[in-house]
Formats: structure tokens, sequence, C-alpha cells
């Protein structure tokens, strides 16, 4: 069973002190500093043809990082490197009684190699051990190959589409035998 919402906001203040770490990679939640760079990738051409829309107004970017403070409900995060280098930014989100969401994932394009399969299985660790969740479930916009590509190769399962999306599920049995037999050596005992 997942966390409370009181456990939930002790975890997003452990998290201010100590991000989530990978191997090559930390997660850290965003704070108002991050708004351009966040701002940088979501306007990015390159980048956005997938994403829903988003003013270019820093202000309202500042905005709305800072309701996320106060919000247990999600948790925003910026991947960066051990060193502070911001790669990405990736979101937990819509938490129901066994399952979490995770999106917003958007990634620089000259990131050190293993950078998303590592942000990835940060977010399933996370959602899965720290949060209590037992399942994922996620939506892909339709023509995004290579994330469909990923969440595929992943072992998620396609549960239906819509005319915008395509919608995914994911469970821990899955995650823990893709971990074990394809991802161990994206962990560290860090």
């Amino acid at each position: 069973m997942s966390l409370n919402q009181h456990d939930r906001s002790t975890i997003k203040y452990n998290l201010r002190q100590k991000p989530l770490r990978a191997k090559n990679i930390r997660l850290r939640l965003v704070e108002a500093e991050d708004a351009q760079f966040i701002l940088s990738l979501r306007l990015d051409p390159n980048k956005n043809k997938f994403l829903s829309e988003v003013s270019p107004d820093l202000q309202k970017q500042i905005d709305y990082i800072n309701s996320t403070y106060e919000r247990d409900d999600q948790f925003y995060f910026i991947i960066e490197t051990h060193e502070g280098r911001k790669l990405g930014t990736v979101r937990l989100y819509d938490l129901k009684s066994d399952s979490f969401c995770w999106g917003s994932w958007l990634i620089v394009s000259d990131r050190p190699s293993g950078t998303a399969m590592q942000s990835a299985l940060t977010i399933y660790e996370f959602g899965f051990y720290a949060l209590g969740f037992k399942k994922v479930h996620f939506d892909v916009r339709i023509g995004n190959d290579s994330v469909i590509a990923f969440h595929t190769r992943m072992g998620a399962v396609e549960t239906h589409r819509d005319e915008l999306d395509i919608f995914f599920h994911y469970d821990i049995e899955t995650y823990e035998r893709m971990k074990k037999e394809h991802y161990a050596s994206y962990f560290s005992e860090t």
C-alpha cells in the first residue's frame, strides 16, 4: 500500500536534504532557480512536439515550481550529474491508491550515455520502494516513437489509445524481473 500524505510530506522534506542517487546521476527536487532551465527544455522545438503547451513566461514557471513545494501529490525532479550539471526533468504525479504516473521527462541532447535509463530506473525505484506503489500508469503521445519503444523494451503494456495518446501499465513484478535480467549494471552502491 502506498504512503499517506503525511508520509509523502516527510519524504519530500528529506529529498530536499538528500537527492535520489543513481550510478552516474541524481534526481533532486526542482527549485525556483531551475525555472529558466525547465523553460529552455519545454520551449525547445526539438523536444516539445509531444508535450502540452507551456507559457514562455518565466514568472509563471517560477510560480508553478513554488506551488509544488506545498503539494504532496507530486514530485518534480531535476536530473543532474553528481557534480550538478543539469541534464533534464522528470515528474512523478497522479498518485492513486496503488499506482503512480510519471512524465515531464525531458533530457538535454548532449547528455552522458545512460542518463535516460538511469533516470527511469530511479523513478521506478522511488515510486515502488520509497512510496510503496505496486503499479505505474502513464501515457505517451502517438508518434513519440522513441519513448514508446523505450517503455515497451522495459516491459510496459499498452492498455488503450485515444486520438492523442497511448496508455500504458507497468507493475513492480515486471520491473523487478527486467531489473534483474537487463538493468543490474545501472545500479551502484552510492
